[in-house]
């Protein structure tokens, strides 16, 4: 089968969503972006279904070996079978009119400064998991933004959920105020999120473990939420601590 880039992409542009969950959660949202598909023979069974899809497409797929497909993926994780797909677009919050469907969902994270895209993968699969609508990042140049190891950690999450821009965060989150409780995560002097008010749903600001949230962003949220711990370490990775904060907020 042919692996030439679609039409108006480059290959290198393209995104690589490794494993078998990522792969059918693209099939599930966005089939027509899916511009091939490879799987090893191990993956057979999972890719059957898939196959189908590409066929009646007329679009290619094949099995190869895991040499071939680490190859193909560019990483040796790439759980037996990868889909190949034109990237998604990513809205600017600012530019355009607010989707509905955030307000629906109790929780909708801010990433501000999150450089890791394996912490931006599992925070979305946690979001996606707790029932989250949307995932909203800032124009901090260290954040990540939608990448294949993004997409590999996130087993299918970053499919489930609108993901946005969001130019000048401080700013954002004051016009935010009247339809969300904006809430700083910080590692110290926040309060329980039992404490919180539950009128509105919560827009909830995560910021790079090592500094935390920009002063800006930090100052421009109406409360500061710590998850108290046994003091034993001062901190959780920012995954984790994300995925216990939506769970908290969410319920």
């Amino acid at each position: 089968m042919n692996q030439a880039p679609a039409r108006g992409w480059r290959d290198s542009e393209l995104d690589r969503l490794c494993g078998p969950a990522a792969a059918a959660a693209a099939f599930a949202t966005r089939p027509d972006a899916v511009l091939r598909l490879f799987y090893t023979p191990t993956r057979r069974r999972e890719a059957g279904p898939l196959c189908a899809i590409m066929a009646q497409g007329r679009r290619p797929y094949r099995e190869v070996t895991a040499e071939d497909l680490a190859r193909i993926a560019g990483t040796e994780h790439h759980g037996g079978l990868v889909a190949i797909a034109v990237p998604r677009a990513m809205a600017d919050l600012t530019a355009g009119p607010f989707p509905p469907a955030l307000l629906k969902a109790p929780v909708l994270p801010l990433l501000d400064g999150i450089g890791n895209p394996h912490n931006l993968g599992a925070i979305a699969r946690s979001a996606a998991f707790f029932g989250c609508a949307g995932l909203l990042l800032s124009d901090d140049p260290r954040q990540s933004g939608l990448s294949d190891a993004a997409y590999r950690i996130a087993e299918g999450g970053l499919e489930h959920l609108a993901v946005l821009r969001l130019a000048q965060p401080h700013i954002a989150l004051r016009a935010l105020a009247p339809r969300f409780t904006t809430v700083a995560a910080v590692a110290a002097g926040g309060v329980a999120p039992a404490a919180l008010p539950r009128d509105k749903p919560f827009v909830l600001a995560l910021g790079n473990e090592e500094t935390g949230l920009p002063g800006l962003t930090a100052a421009a949220c109406a409360h500061r939420v710590t998850l108290p711990g046994s003091g034993r370490v001062e901190s959780l990775n920012v995954s984790v601590a994300a995925a216990v904060l939506i769970h908290a907020l969410a319920g």
